[in-house]
């Protein structure tokens, strides 16, 4: 083996962990690059969708259902931080962990017999469940603020850190999205992981193989709750103010969208997937008051003719392409 084999040897064997690495220099130095604190709240709102939409992703992507009711949980969190902090006076970081707790304990209760349903049924209980928590948030506006929203949330601090401004967030928010993203690395790459892909491709050859697929959607159902209960926090705490707005049935779409967009299974996508469809709307401002409609066609056209999701598809295209080629070459 030369020199260039080994080399290329190397990268391919800690190909993830260069990644990481590369990804993680490029968020320490971006507030250097990008200044406008506009496009920097931007960014920010992309990790925070990608907290949301890594756990989604395990769940469709790694055990063959769907969840239209994501929006909850993110609200459940964002509102939890908020009451708890506020309304009672508690410290905010413990606050968030136990609302996190209490989110993981509500998908439970809701998962348990959701779960037993699949494909359009679970997708349809799931969204039940998100207009449930929006009407509530609407109707219990002595808690909530109602349609007028929730204001006065304080910031993050520890120590004498406050979380005040968009740089300070950044690293706040990019570090939980990187920590949550090695998380899901090793999970689908653990044996664990490999029963859930066994689980996506087909639950009765799972089930055969010795895959407790019940079990196992309930548990990955729980932790996209705690991952959409963590994002929800750190939205409240950045913006000191949430409505339900935020959480409607609509945003649960739009995180199925980015799942689809990255690629279901894709954890890597997922980025790509929350920062192009949270970016698109700031690129095409035609697009703010059609935004659904887009949304909807964009995750129509993607499930025609790249079922696998638009990063997935390409990365395919491309890997056929240089097959062909060195066929032809041969």
């Amino acid at each position: 083996m030369n020199a260039k084999d080994k080399l290329f040897y190397f990268f391919y064997l800690h190909r993830t962990g260069l990644t990481v690495l590369a990804l993680s220099t490029l968020l320490i130095v971006w507030p250097l690059i990008v200044s406008n604190p506009y496009n920097l709240g931007l960014s920010n709102l992309i990790a925070i969708h990608v907290l949301v939409v890594l756990g989604l992703n395990l769940f469709i992507g790694y055990t063959g259902q769907i969840s239209l009711g994501h929006a909850a949980f993110f609200a459940l969190g964002a509102y939890g931080s908020a009451l708890g902090s506020t309304t009672f006076g508690l410290p905010a970081w413990p606050v968030m962990i136990l609302t996190a707790l209490a989110v993981a304990l509500i998908a439970l209760t809701v998962g348990l017999p959701a779960l037993k349903l699949s494909g359009h049924y679970l997708a349809m209980a799931t969204l039940g469940f998100n207009i449930v928590v929006y009407t509530i948030l609407i109707q219990w506006d002595t808690v909530t603020g109602g349609p007028s929203g929730f204001a006065g949330i304080p910031y993050l601090s520890i120590g004498g850190l406050v979380f005040d401004n968009e740089v300070r967030f950044h690293y706040l928010v990019w570090i939980f999205a990187m920590l949550c993203l090695l998380l899901s690395l090793n999970l689908v790459r653990s044996g664990v992981g490999r029963g859930l892909a066994a689980l996506a491709e087909d639950e009765t050859a799972a089930a055969v193989l010795g895959v407790d697929t019940r079990t196992a959607k309930v548990k990955v159902f729980v932790l996209s709750a705690v991952f959409a209960s963590l994002a929800g926090s750190l939205f409240a705490h950045c913006y000191t103010f949430v409505s339900p707005d935020s959480f409607s049935i609509f945003v649960s779409v739009d995180f199925v969208i980015m799942v689809v967009v990255g690629g279901m299974g894709s954890i890597w996508g997922t980025l790509f997937g929350s920062a192009l469809i949270t970016l698109l709307p700031e690129w095409i401002e035609v697009l703010e008051n059609y935004k659904d409609i887009v949304h909807g066609l964009i995750l129509v056209l993607i499930l025609l003719f790249m079922p696998r999701g638009l990063v997935s598809g390409i990365v395919e295209m491309v890997r056929t392409r240089i097959a062909l080629s060195r066929q032809r070459h041969a």
